[in-house]
């Protein structure tokens, strides 16, 4: 499973479906199309595998019964390879403890055919809203590193400090320095993290996992 570098549909949201029956594939590809989505079908879970995909916002409509590696085997493959794919499983056999472990394993839904239109687009629109706001998160968390990447050792350690709730003074105690120069180094650090308060700070370094007891001890 690969991505594209296809800039101009890499925002766009994307349903993909499995499934082996040809009639099904055909009919979500309706569905999905009718409500403006983009939408790839597969007829395996191998063939989805060996597809080069969009990279945007995107939910999987999975079959439980496939063709070699079944859907429920193929979502715990998704989950030990850290895939976060949202996943709408669909099915013409479903039984209770299907259900239940496709939901305990992050399933968004778990749909019995025959299945109404809208339960399908409902489903598939709320995995789309998580992949959205998961790739969000993701891309909050690869800004904030930058930032952070470009503090000073010293910058670290007064960020640490300060973020655990010690005053300037005690900061300059702790790190051997006068209260001047503590507030100098926050001061910059502020401005390169882009806090514009300490509480923006704290949030910040909680997001990273910075704390005090990561710093090295100081020198006496």
């Amino acid at each position: 499973m690969s991505n594209t570098s296809n800039q101009n549909s890499e925002s766009q949201p994307i349903v993909f479906v499995i499934d082996d029956d040809p009639n099904m594939r055909e009919a979500m590809q309706r569905l999905f199309r009718s409500v403006g989505l983009q939408v790839q079908v597969f007829d395996s879970s191998t063939q989805f595998l060996q597809a080069e995909l969009n990279d945007g916002p995107s939910c999987l409509v999975l079959d439980v019964r496939l063709p070699g590696l079944g859907g429920l085997d193929f979502q715990d493959e998704l989950v030990k390879s850290n895939v976060q794919m949202p996943i709408v499983f669909m099915t013409g056999h479903g039984d209770i403890p299907m259900s239940v472990r496709a939901m305990k394993a992050g399933a968004i839904e778990f749909l019995t055919k025959p299945f109404r239109d809208q339960e399908m687009l409902d489903a598939v629109q709320l995995g789309l809203e998580q992949d959205r706001a998961r790739r969000a998160s993701e891309m909050a968390i690869v800004d904030l590193r930058a930032r952070f990447a470009t503090l000073t050792p010293r910058e670290r350690e007064v960020m640490a400090l300060v973020t655990a709730g010690l005053m300037n003074k005690q900061t300059a105690g702790e790190l051997n320095l006068a209260e001047i120069t503590v507030k100098l180094h926050r001061h910059s650090v502020m401005r390169k993290m882009q806090a514009k308060t300490l509480a923006d700070l704290v949030r910040m370094a909680d997001a990273l996992d910075v704390h005090r007891g990561d710093q090295p001890p100081r020198h006496t």
